[in-house]
């Protein structure tokens, strides 16, 4: 019995993903961040936006996520086991040589850590505070994974130290940012009109004190770099 879409291998994900950590670009400002474009191959994209997972209406929230922290969509071990693109996509993100990637991309420490993955709906209500992410986290990722006539205004929200609004991420279908989180790396969700579904991932690798095991994707996993 043949599947829709197709699934790629892992080795297929993990060099599609690799050739866009290598063609990333860098900007300094306001913090170090990276850019990316065309991160995943179209048949995971695909598979991440057909799964079928409604999106949950939350009405207004109050700008953070840890509220609703029983409602949120993590690529867990019985999500890869159910979905075989979530398998795909963990089971790359997980190997040595791309979690050496991107630690020797963005200069950080990964051997030891552990991978978490979310897959966020955003719908009309759904904001996010200026804030900078906890030091737990020692890597974080979003892609962009919305359409729409107005998803170009869809991106993250950038703010510098004084939380002074200073731009906006594009947005871009299959584009993402990267930035190792610090204590001046404030970013949000500025309330705004969502009309459809606001869909993107977000990666992290966490460290081993990381209480809620049940968000990662291999908690009895820690990463090896080889």
């Amino acid at each position: 019995m043949s599947t829709y879409p197709p699934v790629p291998t892992v080795d297929e994900m993990a060099r599609h993903f690799s050739r866009s950590v290598r063609e990333s670009r860098r900007d300094d400002q306001p913090y170090r961040h990276w850019l990316l474009k065309d991160v995943l191959p179209i048949d995971i994209c695909t598979g991440m936006l057909t799964l079928p997972i409604a999106p949950v209406v939350l009405g207004r929230t109050d700008g953070t996520r840890g509220t609703y922290n029983s409602q949120r969509c993590f690529l867990t071990p019985s999500m890869r086991e159910r979905f075989p693109t979530c398998a795909v996509l963990s089971e790359a993100l997980q190997r040595p040589d791309v979690a050496r990637l991107m630690a020797e991309t963005c200069e950080f420490d990964v051997a030891g850590s552990y991978l978490r993955m979310e897959y966020i709906q955003d719908v009309d209500g759904a904001w996010l505070e200026p804030h900078h992410d906890i030091p737990e986290k020692l890597f974080s990722m979003v892609i962009y994974l919305f359409t729409g006539p107005d998803a170009t205004e869809w991106g993250t929200d950038i703010y510098d130290n004084d939380l002074k609004w200073v731009g906006r991420s594009s947005g871009a279908f299959n584009s993402a940012t990267i930035f190792i989180p610090g204590a001046n790396t404030w970013h949000g969700f500025e309330p705004r009109t969502i009309i459809g579904v606001r869909r993107l991932m977000e990666i992290n690798y966490v460290r081993p004190s990381w209480r809620s095991r049940d968000q990662l994707c291999f908690p009895d996993k820690p990463i090896t770099v080889g």
